[in-house]
């Protein structure tokens, strides 16, 4: 399985890798102890083991209170428990976590077998055994069937939940279950102090190991368990843009209370300018090793900041203050700046695609939203700014209703290594997402985690052709002709027989004749708010 963006960034390995390596060697140096018959090592089995039988002995209680513990945390309710769980996810379609509890499961409690097999150490031996038990003895069954239990339990909670009294409470609740089922075996005299401390490592190994491999997509884990985002460090910088923000001052003062409550170091400061929208300012930053970039402004900033940061693994943290504000609207990001400093500060990690764009009139650069020629790209060239300062994105709509006596144009489209398509068509869309202001869905089928871009053609023949292709996108018609046609790929490329306005991200980039446009997908890292995760155990 290739290893990229949405698993791992070169020099940032992360909690979870630093927990898999320790755990890793200390089931090793184990293993290799028990193997090689280490008499320092036995000689603590034995007194460890010698010390909980007195203490059971002498407590009835305590010996039936470990086996109702041994009957409920045995691997057959545990594996049952799981495959629920798995069930559950695939059935809300959560692929990656239901393959990855069916595959832990198996390989945990199956691997351990083997384990005991390779060993083959005996028991503890008592003449008055406390429970009746077969089999051998490294590593323990029911602490491998415990750290594989714990493990998802732990991961589940942490996708499930944001950060704060709750989830300290559930996690520190789960570690102790697998501590007691691991106790438990040693105060019934059946294992040895280092067959359920190796047991214990062996589950949470294996877990740990599919999770990063199968199921860990930065869309589920939040930063502070991500392998893709920074150093640990905490550091920040924002990166604004002070034409939009407003009141600086006050923006900086907000930005410093969410980033101290949420345990961030003091952020470094960028402000944009005409010359420079946001480029060199993420470059600064990111040569100053900070761990997020914010972004605040409109999507202009954003797009700049984020063609920047794309390959990093520095997670970008969106603050939307544009008219449009596409990005942030897809990816379900707060349009209000106190939430939205929330989830930049305290949200999980995304991994998304980005698209580069060149045009034969000179521009190339990338898209995170749509860019298109045609009709759509004569509205952003005609909106009245001062009209948008003041409404908003409805000045679209007013630029909109002028636009719609743009002429229909010559266009050849090619998609992948297919062969190009002709239409005469208003307008031509490549969407990396698929819904306008307001929810409009003009292309449904679009996802912004996908690895493809989708593109629309709309080519009404009269003005009011319009109102049935606008009736056919608001009811998320999927039947397709030569007035509404969509197509899927990786690689897209339009031919218009004229020179032809053009937009980018809602930004109007002159004329031209030839669009060029592909996807790279997971390169981008965006901080969006903790979704919960509704599979449940």
């Amino acid at each position: 399985m290739s290893i990229d963006l949405r698993r791992a960034t070169p020099g940032r390995p992360g909690i979870l890798l630093v927990v898999l390596a320790t755990l890793t060697t200390l089931l090793a140096l184990l293993a290799l102890a028990v193997g090689t018959g280490w008499e320092p090592l036995l000689d603590l089995d034995e007194e460890v083991a010698q010390g909980a039988y007195e203490l059971s002995s002498g407590a009835p209680w305590l010996v039936g209170l470990m086996e109702i513990v041994a009957l409920v945390f045995g691997n057959w309710p545990i594996a049952g428990v799981l495959a629920v769980t798995a069930g559950i996810a695939f059935w809300r379609r959560e692929w990656r976590i239901g393959a990855w509890v069916v595959l832990s499961t198996v390989a945990a409690l199956l691997g351990n077998v083997l384990l005991k097999l390779l060993f083959t150490r005996e028991r503890p031996f008592w003449d008055e055994p406390l429970h009746e038990i077969g089999g051998y003895s490294f590593p323990s069954g029911h602490s491998a069937g415990a750290g594989l239990f714990v493990t998802v339990l732990v991961l589940l909670t942490i996708v499930q939940t944001g950060r704060g009294w709750r989830r300290r409470l559930l996690i520190t609740l789960w570690v102790a279950v697998g501590i007691l089922v691991a106790a438990s075996r040693v105060l019934l005299g059946v294992h040895f102090l280092s067959d359920v401390t190796a047991g214990l490592a062996f589950g949470i190994v294996v877990t740990l190991a599919l999770w990063l491999l199968v199921a860990n997509d930065v869309t589920r884990l939040p930063a502070e368990l991500a392998m893709i985002t920074g150093t640990g460090r905490r550091a920040a910088a924002v990166v604004l843009n002070p034409a939009k923000v407003g009141d600086v001052e006050d923006f900086k003062s907000r930005v410093r209370l969410e980033a101290e409550r949420q345990g961030w170091n003091e952020p470094l400061w960028f402000e944009t300018s005409v010359e420079d929208p946001g480029h060199g300012q993420a470059t600064a930053a990111l040569e100053a090793g900070v761990d997020l970039i914010i972004a605040a402004g409109g999507d202009g900033t954003v797009r700049a900041v984020c063609e920047e940061a794309a390959r990093t693994g520095v997670a970008v943290g969106i603050i939307p203050h544009g008219t449009g504000n596409l990005l942030a609207r897809n990816l379900g990001v707060p349009l209000n700046a106190r939430d939205a400093l929330q989830a930049a500060f305290g949200g999980q990690d995304k991994a998304i695609d980005l698209a580069s764009y060149s045009t034969d009139s000179g521009v190339d650069t990338v898209f995170l939203v749509m860019a298109g020629l045609g009709m759509d790209a004569m509205i952003m060239t005609g909106v009245d700014d001062r009209l948008k300062e003041k409404v908003g994105w409805a000045a679209y709509f007013v630029s909109g209703l002028k636009a719609l006596r743009f002429p229909g144009m010559k266009v050849e489209i090619s998609v992948d290594d297919e062969e190009p398509r002709k239409f005469r068509a208003r307008t031509v869309v490549i969407g990396n997402v698929g819904f306008l202001q307001g929810g409009i869905p003009l292309l449904p089928d679009a996802r912004i985690d996908d690895g493809k871009l989708d593109v629309v053609v709309l080519a009404p023949r009269r003005f009011f052709g319009w109102l049935g292709i606008v009736w056919r996108v608001v009811a998320r018609r999927k039947r397709t002709n030569e007035r509404l046609d969509r197509f899927t790929g990786s690689r897209v490329h339009v031919k218009a027989s004229s020179p032809t306005p053009m937009q980018l991200d809602g930004d109007p980039v002159g004329e031209g004749c030839e669009i060029t446009a592909e996807v790279h997908p997971g390169v981008l890292l965006v901080r969006v708010p903790v979704v919960p995760v509704t599979t449940s155990v």
